[in-house]
């Protein structure tokens, strides 16, 4: 709250011994032959003490300087600095604001995790009429993103382009990165190709939102093409932690290789970002050895650095050493969140370790994590493989939410593998429901009429994902030739390279035959 004149009763500010209180003190007796730029002077000697800018501000009312635009300014600049929302009050009591008080508003707010607010102050400037500058654009655009306001974002992307700030390199990649966290990834690459002058930033950016979509080939490729753009320079911290989930995806050994060689040349290897990232990217590659080398290397492990190495330890089926890792864990003081028990509850499940499950899913409770549909989930998969289908399904009645479509697929896949067609019919009504555009839940129902003998309602199915265009998502795979990801699936006759892939494989057949 704004200070009041009660702060000043009884001589208050002479008992303070600080420099900066004695300077208000003398202040104080000679308040009226002060001006503006005293003022300011007085308050940057609060800086970062939120006691000294409410009393400052007290004298700034009392001195009927609180009008005042240079004052003012100064004043919501730094309660701005400090989150402090005493700074609104600041600037609705100034009768003149520029766009940088503006734009200084929003910023608070989208840094506060306020994003709705710093959208309110936004269209407040435009019914103002507020001329704006590529530093307004830039935060409000980041609040737009943080709240995926898919329409705003491009209203506003709208007046970028009416007031002349498209080819702007801020201004870019800041709709770049919108469009990333909007799912919107080709108007995010088209944004990219339009900025005149690209610097790194915006490459991170858009590296970045094909890594978070999913789109894991084109941010490779991505990150081969600025490797070659000399005016850019070199990768920074930024490049790496964002590229190597791409490179755990695709299972890019060599590219994790040259990361984590640069890494060590530019003396990043001990970071935990990029540490838990290596680990990750080794673990998903196999290269366990690795992995645990760059574990060991790093001195001061948070989370990150944890859950990486149990998870790709649990990826590969090594449950002692999975639950010895969370034991040290816990020991090293660490509090475990949702995503360490997820690994475990995995870990058990494709291990079958039952008993132990039970026990790491009511442990939840002990350290108040909430249990979400992916931790129920794994506990139904791990459920449904030791053959308790019913307990799986007593789990998922008690369920505190709705049941989703993650864990109804993990039961479903649990009366494939036990023949239970009858409970398996039902699941899958629900799951049409849920995910009806999966044609997965489709195959399995089919396969299960099938296996049970029953090729009428087998083909019924089938007869349905025809009828409603649903198709079944086909594996492929990639082979990196000269910094060039290939991709083709099975019969795929679309490849430039087709015959030599054909020929290649008939070659690989044949050999394997021979040493049959």
């Amino acid at each position: 709250m704004i200070p009041t004149w009660g702060l000043f009763r009884n001589g208050v500010v002479g008992v303070f011994q600080r420099p900066v209180f004695a300077s208000i003190r003398y202040f104080v007796s000679c308040l009226s032959k002060k001006d503006s730029y005293e003022l300011n002077r007085m308050l940057t000697q609060c800086q970062g003490s939120i006691r000294c800018i409410n009393k400052m501000h007290a004298k700034i009312i009392i001195g009927g300087y609180e009008q005042n635009v240079f004052v003012g300014s100064k004043l919501f600049t730094m309660y701005s600095e400090l989150g402090q929302f005493d700074a609104h009050k600041v600037f609705d009591n100034l009768s003149e604001r520029d766009v940088f008080l503006w734009n200084l508003r929003i910023q608070t707010y989208a840094n506060s995790g306020l994003s709705m607010e710093a959208l309110d102050v936004y269209k407040e400037m435009c019914e103002q009429g507020v001329v704006m500058d590529k530093y307004t654009f830039t935060f409000i655009l980041k609040a737009s993103g943080i709240v995926k306001d898919e329409k705003t974002g491009c209203v506003i992307h709208g007046r970028v382009v009416k007031c002349g700030f498209y080819s702007n390199v801020f201004v870019g990649n800041a709709l770049v990165a919108f469009y990333a966290k909007c799912q919107m990834i080709e108007a995010c690459r088209s944004v990219f190709e339009e900025i005149l002058q690209k610097d790194l930033v915006s490459w991170n950016s858009v590296i970045s939102g094909y890594t978070t979509n999913g789109r894991f080939i084109e941010a490779l490729e991505l990150f081969h093409t600025l490797l070659h753009e000399e005016s850019i320079g070199a990768p920074d911290h930024a490049t790496l932690v964002t590229i190597l989930p791409a490179c755990a995806q695709a299972a890019d050994i060599q590219l994790g290789f040259w990361i984590h060689c640069h890494a060590i040349k530019t003396g990043l290897a001990n970071d935990v970002m990029l540490g838990s990232g290596l680990i990750a990217m080794y673990g998903n590659c196999g290269h366990l050895d690795y992995a645990c080398h760059v574990f060991d290397q790093i001195p001061k492990r948070n989370i990150m650095v944890w859950t990486a190495m149990i998870r790709s330890y649990g990826m590969h089926g090594n449950a002692e050493k999975t639950l010895d890792l969370f034991s040290n864990f816990l020991k090293d003081g660490l509090r475990p969140d949702g995503v360490v028990f997820l690994c475990l509850l995995s870990t058990c499940s494709h291990a079958g370790l039952v008993a132990k499950g039970r026990e790491i899913f009511k442990q939840m409770d002990d350290y108040d994590i909430e249990k979400g549909q992916e931790h129920y989930a794994c506990m139904v998969d791990l459920f449904g493989r030791a053959g308790l289908v019913m307990e799986a399904v007593g789990l998922i009645k008690s369920m505190p939410m709705v049941a989703g479509k993650d864990v109804y697929g993990a039961l479903l896949g649990a009366c494939g593998m036990h023949n239970n067609v009858g409970l398996a019919e039902v699941v899958a009504k629900k799951l049409f429901g849920l995910d009806p555009k999966s044609g997965g839940r489709y195959v399995t129902l089919a396969k299960i009429y099938g296996g049970a003998g029953r090729l009428k309602e087998a083909a019924a199915v089938r007869k349905t994902m025809v009828k409603n265009g649903i198709k079944k998502a086909f594996g492929c795979s990639m082979v990196e030739v000269d910094g060039v990801v290939h991709r083709f699936g099975a019969e795929d006759e679309t490849h430039v390279r087709r015959w030599e892939i054909f020929e290649t494989l008939a070659r690989v057949d044949k050999m394997m035959a021979e040493e049959v």
